[in-house]
């Protein structure tokens, strides 16, 4: 075991160099480039080019063609892959010292490179007027995974549901629910709502990562000390970070059991 480590970290000391990292994205964005065009787009001499190229020829991670012109190899594209989640996390390197995944199952960490394209929003004020701009920019659905129901979110999305969104979400056992809750629901017509299925609602035990989602944007806010956190939260409408979203709230739900009205305390 100790040797396929030793090998893995042969690689890494190849990616210890920007220019290195650099050329591999260059070909990614455009496969089969020759040395001088590397050079003139990275603003370096060839003679510098020339020996990253050999470098990363070497450890496997390109190759060079007939006709001089270099390429990824199957491994340095699926590297290119992998370097995201670093950059995500490199990012926001200080958010992470108090935040972590949760119980968020390893499948989905190692897909955290999704979220690189996310901005970083801060503070309870903004955080509420981004997920209210979500709701509000939904059309077809709004999914959500929740710790609590803040109430200044509930008649924001009743708008959008009476306007045919559907609306499908998933609550914690021990989520913090506004005082009078049931008596709200019950005079709003949400009860009437859940009935005709255009609300559909779900239970976990606890929920540490909180999720907020319509068709085309999304939001995800990770736990510090163990519990959600609210007050700060990723944003983004890019593909590949709504999809994360989206999947994670899927394999949420079909996890998730039966939802029960007396087990929230008001």
């Amino acid at each position: 075991m100790t040797d396929i480590y030793e090998k893995v970290s042969d690689y890494f000391l190849e990616l210890a160099s920007l220019q290195r990292i650099n050329i591999l994205f260059k070909l990614l964005e455009r496969n089969r480039k020759r040395l001088e065009p590397l050079a003139n787009e990275l603003n370096a001499t060839k003679q510098e080019i020339h020996r990253n190229l050999v470098r990363l020829e070497e450890s496997g991670l390109i190759t060079k063609e007939k006709d001089g012109k270099y390429s990824l190899t199957t491994f340095g594209r699926t590297m290119c892959a992998e370097i995201p989640s670093m950059l995500f996390l490199s990012q926001h390197d200080e958010y992470f010292h108090e935040h972590d995944f949760g119980d968020m199952p390893l499948k989905f960490i190692m897909r955290a490179g999704q979220l690189a394209t996310g901005s970083h929003i801060k503070g309870i004020t903004k955080t509420l007027q981004k997920w209210k701009s979500v709701y509000s920019n939904a059309n077809e659905y709004i999914y959500e995974i929740l710790s609590e129901t803040p109430e200044d979110l509930f008649d924001p999305i009743l708008k959008k549901i009476k306007n045919g969104v559907k609306y499908d979400y998933i609550l914690s056992e021990s989520a913090i629910v506004p005082e009078g809750r049931q008596t709200r629901l019950k005079k709003s017509g949400f009860y009437e709502l859940i009935k005709n299925g255009t609300i559909e609602r779900k239970m976990q035990k606890s929920v540490q990562v909180v999720v907020i989602l319509n068709e085309k944007e999304a939001c995800v806010l990770f736990p510090k000390n163990g519990e959600a956190d609210i007050t700060e939260m990723f944003y983004s409408d890019e593909n590949m970070f709504h999809e994360w979203c989206l999947d994670y709230f899927r394999y949420n739900w079909y996890n998730s059991g039966t939802f029960h009205e007396n087990k929230l305390k008001e």
